[in-house]
């Protein structure tokens, strides 16, 4: 095992953090950022239980 963060986290990291950035700019309203950032959960949870 690596130190690296395994790409589909990486991914999900860099979502989450311009999710934050629109939502702090004032471009997403909290129900559009909330449900953004719950479609990336889906997707990463996805990706590791098809990997199971």
């Amino acid at each position: 095992m690596t130190d690296e963060t395994p790409e589909p986290v990486a991914e999900f990291i860099d979502a989450a953090e311009q999710i934050y950035y629109e939502y702090n700019e004032g471009y997403l309203d909290p129900d559009a950022a909330l449900s953004r950032l719950g479609d990336h959960v889906a997707e990463l949870r996805d990706t590791y239980e098809d990997d199971a």
